[in-house]
This record gives C-alpha cells, structure tokens and sequence, in this order.
C-alpha cells in the first residue's frame, strides 16, 4: 500500500517536530493540527489513516476527541501523551485508542507503533477480500464458520470461554483491549472479574502459545488488558 496519510495532533511545538520530522524521513505525508476543535475538522475534511493525538491539548481533552472521531471513523489512533497512570491509559482505550505511547518515547517506538497501525489497516483491508469466515496469523487459523482452531495445521480444543476470548483478540488483531472491555464482552456488562480473566488467558496461552512466557500471538499490557499481535 502506498505510505498513507497520519494526522499529528500536537500543542507542544518541539514534540510536533520531532514527530513530523520522524514522519517526513519515513517518507510518510501528514498534516497536523493543534488543538481538539482543528483536529475534529482536520480528521473529517482530510480522512486521515492513522491519527497521532496527544491527550493534554488547550481546548479540549483527547478523550473526548477519541469519542467524537469514533462516533464517526475507524482510523487507528495512536495516543502520545504525557499522562502515564493506567487510568489515563485505560480511559483512552477505553474511548476507542488502538496504542498508548507514553512522553518521553523515541522515534523507533514510535515508528514500531506506526507499522503496528498499518498491519492493523493491511489485516482488514485483507479480511474484505477474503473469506470473512477465515482468520489466519501466522500457524493460527480461526473458522469462524466451524467454530474451529488450528495451530501448525493440527486442530486445538478451547473451551467455549477460551474460544471467545480468542474470536475477540482475533477481530481486533493488532488493539489493545482494556480488561473492563474483554470483560463487558465475554460475561457482560456487570462482571468485572480481573482475576477470572487471567486464568482463562493464562489457559488459552498454554494452547496456543509454544513458549507461553515468551507469547507470540497474545501480548499483555500489564495493568491495561490485552493485544492478539499480527505475526
């Protein structure tokens, strides 16, 4: 795919031309905008791929423009903000970020959070021109259809919890899924039982991980929740 198009929301000059510096020696085009009002506008008039968006901006909270684009658009967001408390995180994925980058970062994480984005863009573009009952990364394949999973060709036996904590991962390959929202949508809206959690994930990972201290497909965030990795 061509390099696309990232829009950079960003009030601190010196930290928006580090990032549109960065951007500019990758070859990537980009636009930026510098408060939540422009940036709202920005994202609407120029349809960006990927949006790079502090949180702390004078006019508005990036929360809140994570919510308003969201209402809206499925663009990846990459969440670069000086706020490292996992309340702030969990409240931007929460609000629909895909990546949580924390100040001070440097421009290979950022770049690796970039290529993240752009596989997530790749992956769905891929699931519009294939089977949208198929899920494959890498030796894990998902029939959606059979309600099957196979790892190196050989099929693998989930329980039913296992199997939708995989579907879930899976469907938002390459995102950060906070532990309130995996919960919400494995056991409804009233359970918020971290530690149930871990134990189903920790029993997925021994299936389908080889090195399950060392896991290839499910990636944690600690204090956050989880991401599948797109191998």
């Amino acid at each position: 795919m061509n390099k696309p198009l990232i829009l950079v929301v960003e009030d601190d000059k010196p930290i928006r031309k580090l990032i549109t510096t960065t951007l500019e020696t990758q070859g990537y085009k980009y636009h930026t905008a510098e408060t939540g009002a422009s940036s709202i506008l920005e994202a609407a008039s120029r349809q960006p791929d990927i949006m790079i968006l502090d949180l702390g901006l004078p006019d508005m909270d990036g929360v809140d423009i994570i919510t308003k684009v969201r209402s809206w658009s499925n663009i990846p967001i990459i969440v670069v903000s000086a706020r490292s408390e996992d309340r702030d995180k969990i409240d931007a994925l929460d609000a629909g970020a895909d990546d949580y980058l924390t100040k001070p970062f440097s421009v290979e994480e950022l770049l690796a959070r970039l290529r993240v984005s752009l596989r997530r863009i790749r992956n769905d573009t891929d699931k519009l021109q294939k089977d949208a009952s198929i899920f494959t990364n890498d030796s894990l394949k998902i029939d959606y259809a059979a309600g099957c999973v196979w790892l190196d060709a050989e099929e693998i036996h989930l329980t039913p919890i296992e199997y939708k904590l995989l579907c879930l991962l899976a469907k938002n390959v390459g995102k950060v899924l906070t532990h309130n929202y995996i919960l919400h949508e494995i056991w409804g809206t009233h359970t918020y039982d971290i530690p149930a959690l871990r134990v189903f994930m920790a029993t997925l990972r021994k299936k389908i991980e080889k090195a399950p201290s060392q896991p290839k497909f499910i990636q944690t965030h600690i204090g956050v929740g989880y991401r599948m990795l797109q191998v």
